[in-house]
């Protein structure tokens, strides 16, 4: 996960979109190691691999406290990160639609999201192509965030 992070970051610097996470790589920041380390341990991370790569990570778990609880139970995309190279492409979809498979399994009607709403709302607008629908925004600090959720079938599949 450090690596794909690091890899974002690099690729947001050589466009001069610092303003999700600045320019500093998440391995110089201790304090993002450990958050990392703590996502990876928590039972919740997911890889996808191509050519015995990771092309993308998701972490599913309890929604952040920034975050307004769900009136329901749900399933909470708490990190998605991909690689920017050309093989990873559609990983992160991917794994959004391994989040809705997961959910639906516990037989969860709801599966939320929230990310950096800045840079013109291009995160925003990824997650709502791939079903998400906008609910709440926020604040951290001067981070703007957005909150999305995507409504999913209860019912699971017979075994």
């Amino acid at each position: 996960m450090l690596d794909l992070f690091d890899g974002a970051i690099r690729w947001m610097v050589q466009r001069g979109a610092t303003e999700q996470w600045g320019s500093t790589p998440f391995s110089e920041i201790p304090q993002r190691v450990s958050s990392i380390r703590t996502w990876a341990a928590g039972g919740g991370l997911r890889v996808a691999e191509r050519d015995g790569r990771p092309a993308a990570a998701i972490v599913l778990g309890d929604a952040h406290r920034y975050v307004h609880v769900a009136r329901e139970p749900e399933l909470y995309v708490m990190v998605l990160i991909g690689s920017r190279e050309p093989f990873a492409r559609g990983a992160g979809r991917f794994l959004l639609q391994v989040a809705e498979q997961e959910a639906s399994a516990r037989r969860l009607g709801l599966l939320r999201v929230d990310c950096f709403a800045g840079n013109g709302g291009a995160l925003v607008r990824f997650y709502e192509s791939c079903g998400f629908t906008r609910t709440e925004t926020f604040t951290v600090r001067d981070w703007p965030g957005q909150v999305l959720e995507k409504r999913l079938d209860k019912a699971a599949p017979s075994a």
